[in-house]
This record gives structure tokens, C-alpha cells and sequence, in this order.
């Protein structure tokens, strides 16, 4: 007995939808892994190019290009950059993106995770939204917002307030020397820096403590202890690793901020012990020379700038991506 054909029909279909679903599903397969692999095509092509293209001060400097110094000879002074005599060190660029990446850090992190206690601990469900989004909102702010402020703001605030204050009660240690009557320098860098990366270390100490099973905080309360003692034990102690990883993220955001940091950091080529003299970071001598180099070798010391400070913060981000990942692997996601 023949089937009747419409079913012939109607199954002669359904395998050419199967069919068809498969080649589409394989497919779409093959396009999300291109789009993968193109974030690692991204990245290569950053890094080949940038290697190509300071192959000139790789030839005449080597490794001494971050390190070595020269004497002026009609000073005597040290010398770091001379783009017209071709005398090229990366070390005061090296050494004001440390100064002033290590002060954003000294002053961020404390308020960064007082403000995570509070909000994960402390605060009342009514303020914890809105407190969360103001928070995060600093993060949506672009940088060179933050510099303008900075420049009508915070610059006149440290010339004027802060930096006699810091000079009459600690220049004797020789850190907070007035050698600098402007506001611009590396006290006012670290401290723009630390409101830009307020929002980022935050907001991954909260998700990290977060992560911390709620067996933990009642089984330090049974034990009689203090809400205080509670956070410190039960919270804290078991999300040291994350809160760790979060701020190594927040220094990488600090290492390769730019415009910010270009606007009232100074932008002097020299080493100095005081926190209030100016100086300049590797993000900002490649923003203010890149567009005006004075020839091929100037333009090869600064994409060598480029590429250290890209290998850096690619090894910054990862190390503190794998902590973060560490603390809050298989956590469940907890309702607040």
C-alpha cells in the first residue's frame, strides 16, 4: 500500500528543514567563533604593529631605554628627553605613571571598600539602588570630563588649600616640597586618578563579597561576635583574593588613563622626590609628542612607550581578572 502523498509530501519537507537547520546552525557555530578569534586577531595586530614599529630605538637603545639618563652639558643636570639631539630614556615617564598610579591607589582603595561594606552590609534596601548606580554612573564619565574639572577645580583647590597645608606640616620629610606654585603635578594626577578608578574597584569588591556564603556571616554572629568582627572575619578574610584582583584592575584603568592625567599632571620630563612637582606619565608624553614627532627615531621611542604600556596593562588585567575569578567561581548569585 502507498503512503498518500501528501504525507510524502509533508515528510519530504521535514527532512529538508532538518537539513536546513543543520546547515544553519553549523553555520552560525563558525560565525561566533570568528567573531572569538577576531579578538585575538585584534590583539596581535596591536602588538605586531607596535613592535614594528620601535624597532629603531630596540637597535640603538635596547633594554637601556627605560633606565639610562644622560648629562646635559651645559647644566650638568640629568637629562631624559632630547627629541632635537636624539637622546631618548623612558624613565621619567615610567617613573610618574608609578608615582601617580601608587597615589590613586593609597587613596581609592579605602574609600573604595569602605563604600562596598556599606553598601553590601549596611545600607538600607531603600539607598542600596541608587547609592549603586551614582556609584557606577563615575565610571560613564568620559576622561577628559574629568580633566576639565580637574583643571577648574581640583587644581585650584591643592594650589591654594591643600598643597600649603602639605607643605607646612610635612615638607620636612621632603615629599611636599613648594617647588611647584601651579597645582599641576603628581598630586593632583593621583587624585583624578583615584575618582576614575573609585567606581571600578567598588563595584568588584561588592560582587566578590557578594560571593561570600551567607553561612559564613551567621556562623561568626553565633559565635557572639560584633557586626564589625563579623565583616572582618567573615566577609573580608574570604574575599581578600577578589578584593586583591579588583585592585589590581583598578591600577591598570590608572596605568593607561590619558587624557586626564595629561591635563594636570605637568608634563615635565624629570625625576623629582617631591609628590607636588610636576612630571609626565607614559600615556601622556605619547598623547602631547605622538602628532609632532621631530623625526623616525622620536616616533620609535614613543610607540615603544605605546608597547610597554600595552604588555603592562594586558598583564595587569589578566593577573587581576584570574583573582577575581578565583573568589567568585561557582558562587551563587545573591538577591539584595
Amino acid at each position: 500500500m502507498q503512503p498518500p502523498v501528501a504525507e510524502v509530501s509533508a515528510i519530504r519537507g521535514f527532512l529538508l528543514s532538518r537539513g536546513n537547520s543543520a546547515i544553519a546552525d553549523r553555520g552560525f557555530r563558525w560565525l561566533m567563533v570568528f567573531c572569538a578569534l577576531t579578538i585575538f586577531g585584534i590583539v596581535v595586530l596591536i602588538a605586531t604593529e607596535l613592535v614594528r614599529s620601535s624597532h629603531l630605538t630596540w637597535a640603538r637603545f635596547g633594554f637601556r631605554f627605560f633606565f639610562s639618563e644622560f648629562v646635559n652639558p651645559d647644566t650638568k643636570l640629568p637629562m631624559y628627553w632630547d627629541p632635537v639631539n636624539g637622546h631618548f630614556s623612558a624613565l621619567p615617564f615610567v617613573f610618574g605613571t608609578l608615582v601617580s598610579s601608587f597615589l590613586s591607589l593609597l587613596l581609592a582603595v579605602p574609600l573604595a571598600i569602605g563604600l562596598a561594606v556599606f553598601l553590601t552590609e549596611m545600607c538600607p534596601r531603600w539607598l542600596r539602588g541608587p547609592l549603586a548606580f551614582v556609584t557606577e554612573l563615575l565610571a560613564a564619565i568620559p576622561s577628559v570630563i574629568y580633566g576639565l574639572w580637574a583643571m577648574f577645580v581640583l587644581v585650584p583647590l591643592l594650589r591654594d588649600y591643600v598643597n600649603p597645608t602639605l607643605v607646612k606640616l610635612l615638607g620636612w620629610t621632603g615629599f611636599f616640597n613648594d617647588d611647584n606654585p601651579t597645582g599641576l603635578g603628581f598630586l593632583a594626577a593621583g587624585v583624578i586618578l583615584a575618582i576614575m578608578i573609585l567606581p571600578i574597584i567598588s563595584s568588584l569588591t561588592r560582587e566578590v563579597m557578594n560571593a561570600v556564603p551567607g553561612s559564613q556571616r551567621e556562623a561568626v554572629l553565633a559565635l557572639g561576635a560584633t557586626r564589625w568582627e563579623m565583616i572582618r572575619v567573615g566577609v573580608l578574610r574570604n574575599a581578600r583574593i577578589g578584593i586583591v584582583g579588583a585592585i589590581i584592575l583598578g591600577l591598570g584603568r590608572a596605568l593607561g588613563e590619558t587624557m586626564a592625567v595629561t591635563m594636570v599632571i605637568g608634563n615635565t620630563p624629570q625625576i623629582q622626590r617631591s609628590l607636588l612637582a610636576s612630571g609626565a606619565s607614559m600615556a601622556s608624553v605619547i598623547a602631547n609628542e605622538y602628532a609632532e614627532a621631530a623625526n623616525d627615531l622620536h616616533l620609535s621611542a614613543l610607540t615603544e612607550i605605546g608597547l610597554a604600556l600595552f604588555i603592562v596593562t594586558i598583564i595587569v588585567n589578566a593577573l587581576a581578572r584570574l583573582l577575581v575569578w578565583a573568589v567568585t567561581r561557582g558562587a551563587p548569585a545573591q538577591v539584595h
